[in-house]
């Protein structure tokens, strides 16, 4: 190395200049010009050689993972510098931790002399090296005290239904009036109302992408590039088409977001503290969520539903290509599990869904230790549901009595509770005003000396238990209160939803969703008669349970309609949708069928005896014990297959 000697030490200087954050200009910023000169003037001054300058402008110093720092770092131990000089610690870094490290044991590890010129630290003296940690640590809290005084502005802001993503989210644009506002985007927002129909309609996200991508339309980030945001070009550079090719993750954060629904969504992931780089994703159900801060592309009841379908993960349709319109929806009325559609075992029927039966899950995997099979016929399922909506459908377009009388039903013990609990709130806002006027006339007494301080704390602390308890008390009136309200609001809404399917002949899972919270099904019963029921709850959106079914499940031999014998055409009702005979002719001729594969079978048993009787003449002498052996068995079973 070239340099000039100080005593005996030669120093290849290199100078670290870091800010925190650009000053918006294009070239350094100014503090960085600042660094630069103060060290070089320092360099020349102490005579030593200026080796390399590194900047890193625009890094935090408690990342120690910056450009030109690594670059210094690699620098050192490659032996092309040996004095490390910056304006002030702080420049080094505001991790104590990081600091410490490189201060007390890489740099000496190294031969390296650092310098930190405001703050009079030098490794070669001792004495200001021992107050440098308390230095290091100064600077950190300076840090974590910035970071949260950030904190606070962005969650303050946040909390004003303030967006504050440096680009608008794909189907919005920020508005032009205020950057922290959303508009909806007119050229791809019929995509996102799309996406969510088709999620409705009960389509996965395979399916979903399928549609999508079959459209050519523009995806997330290559529609971003378009309109000018930087940083996605290199998804799109070794191959064009990947523009236009969506995946189900793309797909998956948009039925997600809440905001589509008109509702600002953050925190989704937090990093633990300042130091820590890692953030870990929350559950969708532990974002926090502003709502109303924008018109939203769909309403807040389809995204809810939507979000209900995905939480299910539910099956568009089993192996036999049956669309199970009830997936997601169907419960296990004693255990909670969710009912499986499966195919019946020995059916086949011209129809799939008279192939299919529901079945408890729990006892699917578990057996009857768990749960028992609750199954029902998803025939019998599909004409119960349709029924009871048009029922309901009916009675909203032509029966205002039932309509009123279900009403009555529903709200009759709310109402009731409703008003006893007014009265109960109205009793106790009286009282915590009298315990505000005690408080008062408590404190005068005080004032006055006309009671003890002992007088005043006992007496006082009985004032604020009570208040804490009405207080919470109130909380817990206020939630009845306001659920019973909604009950009674979602009543109407109901029936003006359900007057929309009047007359309804087919289900599919986009009416299934619509309508309907979840099915409960409950185990088979059998009376003392003889005959079999079952009941189903609906759950209805809006207004929850009304009143259970009972349906008298089908017979599986009773679902296909009677078929002439094709041997003494004899009419008779078929078990099967392949069965050619009665059960007479059926069993003779099983019988027949099973007596002519024995023939066959001894007839392949003696010709196996015979040839091998005849490949055990030509053995030699030597081997005669083993041919009599052979000769022996096989006359025995030549025997037996006579008999």
């Amino acid at each position: 190395m070239a340099g000039i000697r100080t005593g005996n030490q030669i120093y290849e200087v290199g100078i670290y200049c870091r800010l925190s954050k650009d000053d918006g200009t294009e070239n350094e910023s100014a503090s960085i010009a600042t660094q630069k000169s103060i060290l070089t003037d320092y360099v020349k001054k102490q005579g030593w050689h200026l080796a390399k300058t590194y900047v890193d402008d625009g890094y935090s110093g408690t990342n120690f993972q910056r450009p030109s720092f690594q670059n210094m770092i690699k620098d050192i131990e490659n032996g092309r510098i040996n004095c490390v000089i910056t304006k002030d610690l702080s420049r080094l870094g505001r991790n104590y931790l990081d600091c410490g490290l490189y201060l007390e044991v890489f740099f000496p590890e190294h031969n390296v002399r650092y310098i930190a010129v405001n703050d009079g630290v030098d490794t070669l003296n001792k004495s200001a090296m021992d107050i440098t940690p308390f230095r290091n640590i100064l600077n950190e809290m300076y840090s974590a005290d910035v970071s949260v005084k950030i904190k606070s502005a962005y969650r303050a802001r946040f909390q004003q239904g303030k967006f504050m993503g440096t680009y608008a989210p794909y189907g919005y644009i920020k508005d032009p009036a205020d950057h922290n506002h959303l508009l909806i985007d007119d050229k791809v927002a019929h995509v996102v109302r799309e996406i969510f129909d088709l999620a409705l309609a009960g389509n996965g996200l395979g399916k979903i992408r399928k549609h999508i991508n079959s459209q050519h339309v523009l995806r997330p980030a290559a529609y971003a590039a378009e309109q000018g945001a930087t940083g996605y070009e290199r998804y799109f550079e070794d191959n064009e088409e990947n523009r236009y090719i969506w995946s189900e993750n793309s797909l998956r954060n948009i039925l997600r977001s809440p905001i589509y629904a008109g509702n600002l969504a953050g925190y989704k992931r937090i990093a633990a503290n300042m130091k820590s780089k890692k953030r870990p994703s929350k559950l969708p159900e532990e974002w926090e969520v502003i709502p109303d801060t924008h018109e939203g592309i769909v309403t807040q009841e389809e995204f809810d539903t939507v979000q209900q379908l995905m939480t299910s993960r539910r099956r568009e349709k089993n192996k036999g290509d049956f669309e199970n319109i009830f997936s997601g929806v169907i419960k296990c009325a004693d255990c909670g599990y969710a009912l499986r559609a499966m195919s019946a075992n020995r059916r086949k029927r011209p129809d799939i869904i008279d192939c299919v039966q529901y079945t408890c899950n729990n006892y699917g995997r578990y057996g009857n230790v768990m749960c028992t099979a609750h199954a029902i016929e998803a025939r019998d399922l599909f004409n119960a549901v349709l029924a009871d909506i048009n029922r309901f459908a009916d009675m909203a377009v032509n029966d205002e009595r039932a309509v009123r009388a279900i009403e009555k039903r529903l709200t009759e013990t709310d109402q009731s509770k409703a008003k006893a609990m007014e009265k109960e709130r109205k009793k106790l806002n009286k009282r915590l005003a009298e315990l505000d006027r005690l408080f008062s006339s408590l404190y005068e007494d005080k004032v006055m000396e006309r009671i003890t301080e002992r007088n005043f704390e006992m007496m006082s602390g009985k004032y604020q238990k009570e208040q804490l308890e009405i207080e919470a008390r109130l909380r817990e009136v206020t939630e009845t209160l306001n659920e019973s309200y909604e009950k009674s609001q979602g009543i109407r809404d109901f029936l003006s939803l359900i007057r929309n399917y009047q007359g309804l002949k087919e289900l599919d899972a986009t009416v299934v969703n619509a309508l309907i919270d979840k099915i409960l099904v409950s185990e088979r019963e059998k009376s003392a008669d003889g005959t079999v029921k079952q009941e189903i709850k609906i759950y209805y959106k809006f207004i929850g349970f009304v009143g259970e079914l009972h349906i008298t499940p089908t017979k599986r031999w009773t679902a296909l309609p009677a078929k002439h014998c094709t041997v003494c055409s004899v009419e008779y009702v078929p078990g099967s949708g392949i069965s050619k005979y009665c059960p007479a002719c059926a069993k003779r001729i099983q019988r027949e069928k099973s007596n002519e594969s024995k023939r066959r079978s001894r007839a392949r048993d003696r010709q196996v005896c015979i040839e091998l009787s005849a490949k055990n003449d030509r053995l030699t002498w030597s081997k005669g014990l083993v041919v009599w052996n052979v000769r022996a068995i096989c006359s025995q079973r030549l025997k037996f297959t006579a008999m």
